[in-house]
C-alpha cells in the first residue's frame, strides 16, 4: 500500500459524494485544507499519510464502512454497506479498449460522444463525462486483466503516480502510470513490468484521463 493509494481513495470518496477534497474535509468537521496537496507532503519532501482520525471522520460523515473505503484504496468500486454490492449511480458509456483508438468515440475535447456503445451502472460520480473502458489483452497484467472494467474521469486532476488512460495523436490508447510531466514532455510507466516505459512530447498526446476505479 502506498501513500498515493490512500490519498486517491480520499479523492474518490469525495467525488462519489459530489464534493471536492476540501468539501469533504469541511463536511467531516476538519480544516478545509486538511486534504490539500501541500498537506500530503512533509517539510522534508517525504510523502505523508492522512491521520487515522481524519479517515474516521470522513467515513462517519459520508456513512461509509471501512471495507468500502478499502475497496477504493485497492481501486475497486465502493461497496454499498447494506447489500455488499457496488453502489449504483447513473449509467455511463462502456467502450472497448480497442475501440477507444477509433474515430467516432471521442470528441475533440476527449469526451465520449455518439451512441454506438454499451452502458453500465457506475458509482455516483461528480464528473458528467466519466466513462468506462473494458480491458482487452494481457499487456496490462497484473494490474488490469482481460475483461476488467475501469472507470475513467476526463475532468479529474491528474498527479504524479496516478494511473491514467492516454490517447496519442496517432490513435494509440494505453493505460499507464504517470511518472512525470513537464512543460514539454510526459513520462509513463507500463503497468506490466515486461513492457517498456514511454516518453512523449506533449504535442504527441491528444488527451490523458485519470482512472478512478477498476472493477475486477
Amino acid at each position: 500500500m502506498r501513500h498515493d493509494d490512500i490519498w486517491r481513495a480520499v479523492d474518490a470518496l469525495a467525488a462519489e459524494h459530489g464534493l471536492s477534497p476540501s468539501g469533504l474535509a469541511r463536511k467531516a468537521g476538519l480544516d478545509p485544507t486538511a486534504f490539500n496537496p501541500s498537506k500530503r507532503v512533509g517539510a522534508d519532501g517525504r510523502a505523508r499519510w492522512p491521520s487515522t482520525e481524519s479517515i474516521a471522520k470522513i467515513l462517519s460523515a459520508t456513512g461509509t464502512e471501512m471495507d468500502s473505503f478499502a475497496s477504493l484504496v485497492t481501486g475497486a468500486p465502493t461497496l454499498n454497506s447494506a447489500t455488499g454490492r457496488p453502489l449504483s449511480g447513473r449509467r455511463i458509456p462502456l467502450i472497448g479498449m480497442a475501440q477507444a483508438g477509433s474515430d467516432g468515440y471521442f470528441g475533440d475535447g476527449g469526451y465520449p460522444v455518439g451512441a454506438g456503445w454499451d452502458e453500465i451502472s457506475s458509482p455516483e460520480l461528480a464528473d458528467p463525462n466519466a466513462y468506462a473502458l473494458e480491458i482487452s489483452g494481457e499487456s496490462m497484467e497484473p494490474v488490469f486483466r482481460d475483461g476488467d472494467i475501469i472507470i475513467v474521469s476526463p475532468n479529474s486532476p491528474v498527479r504524479r503516480g496516478d494511473r491514467v488512460v492516454v490517447r496519442t495523436v496517432k490513435g494509440e490508447v494505453m493505460a499507464k502510470e504517470l511518472v512525470r510531466q513537464s512543460a514539454r514532455r510526459i513520462e509513463l510507466a507500463s503497468l506490466n513490468p515486461a513492457h517498456p516505459h514511454y516518453s512523449f512530447d506533449l504535442s504527441e498526446i491528444l488527451w490523458m484521463h485519470r482512472i478512478l476505479w477498476a472493477s475486477q
